[in-house]
């Protein structure tokens, strides 16, 4: 395998730099030594899951293609996270504003290429993967290959779908060096956990965590807790990201855990987490998406030596711990306030 290495000369571009992987991300460039990182989101920055005063922070909406080439001015690599996506339950009842993103990757390529740009990593998603292949829990593991003949996750994996080909004939067309990295289910601290845009392993760690303050000890599952997952932990996928820029990979590749684990089986890890056992009911009229879902990372293994290995109990501790933290640290906010607000005068 043969490596591309970075220009530190010039700026590197985190769109989307503002949301979950994308804030982890600009951390780990600036602890690798990148001294000129531009950070850019639509979200204010007050929202933003982290702010790196080091970077260059830019509040900027990248739909719009003059954003895009505002963005990529004098850009050696661009690092492309930005979409309008969430957990199961926002996919499936947003599926025209998640096929929006499409203008991101669009307008992101054309600037890159007008600027220059030396590397484009684009983030896309298992979602691409033909749902003919995924309607058993006891899946085999989704191959690069079977994304094809085409069936992908209406609305967001369409447009993941669709973004990829177009990385793939810019760099057929244009020869702008493109790679593409299809995320399975990233987790970890410091990511969305409540609002309706969390994904199953931050959403049953809230759950668990507000049953055991709560009292209340049940929860509910979104369908019948056997459809099977893998879940990628934050660190690895920063990993792959990096070993998959660097790299000669031109095809779009898995990056995932190969541990697959039903959502009961979640609920197992995450109840013996938090130290409780929870009355389970099941709401099978909730989108739960498709029955089974893995990572085969055997290319990533061939090409690049490496796939994400961190234990999912391992990563779901740490996650765990991290929105109990948060869970606790709001109650007492709210608490406080309406002590403040109800106090006499």
């Amino acid at each position: 395998m043969s490596h591309v290495k970075p220009d530190f000369g010039r700026p590197v571009l985190v769109a989307g730099g503002g949301g979950f992987i994308g804030g982890h991300l600009v951390a780990e460039l600036l602890e690798q030594g990148y001294r000129d990182v531009r950070c850019v989101d639509i979200k204010e920055m007050d929202r933003w899951y982290q702010n790196a005063a080091s970077a260059e922070n830019v509040v900027a909406d990248l739909t719009l293609i003059e954003n895009c080439q505002a963005a990529c001015e004098d850009v050696g690599d661009v690092y492309n996270l930005a979409c309008d996506m969430g957990g199961m339950g926002f996919i499936e009842n947003n599926k025209a504003l998640c096929m929006l993103s499409v203008l991101i990757n669009t307008h992101m390529l054309m600037a890159a290429k007008d600027a220059g740009v030396q590397r484009y990593f684009y983030a896309s998603s298992a979602c691409v993967y033909n749902a003919d292949k995924q309607t058993n829990p006891d899946v085999v593991p989704l191959k690069e290959a079977d994304a094809y003949p085409a069936m992908p996750e209406d609305g967001y994996g369409w447009e993941k779908l669709f973004s990829e080909r177009m990385c793939r004939h810019f760099q057929e067309d244009y020869g702008l060096m493109t790679r593409v990295a299809r995320f399975h289910n990233v987790y970890g601290p410091l990511g969305t956990w409540d609002g309706g845009r969390e994904k199953a392993p931050a959403a049953m760690c809230r759950k668990v965590i507000a049953a055991s303050l709560s009292g209340d000890h049940s929860i509910e599952i979104w369908g019948d807790g056997e459809q099977t997952r893998s879940f990628t932990y934050i660190d690895d996928c920063l990993k792959g990201i990096q070993l998959i820029m660097n790299s000669d990979l031109d095809v779009p590749i898995n990056l995932g855990s190969s541990e697959l684990v039903t959502i009961n089986g979640l609920v197992d890890i995450v109840e013996k987490i938090g130290g409780i056992k929870l009355e389970r009911s099941y709401n099978l009229d909730a989108p739960k998406g498709v029955n089974g879902r893995n990572s085969d990372n055997t290319m990533i293994m061939n090409r690049l030596g490496w796939a994400p290995g961190t234990r999912l109990c391992d990563g779901m501790e740490k996650t765990y711990q991290w929105i109990e933290k948060e869970f606790v640290a709001r109650q007492q906010a709210e608490s406080h306030q309406v002590s403040t607000t109800t106090a006499p005068v």
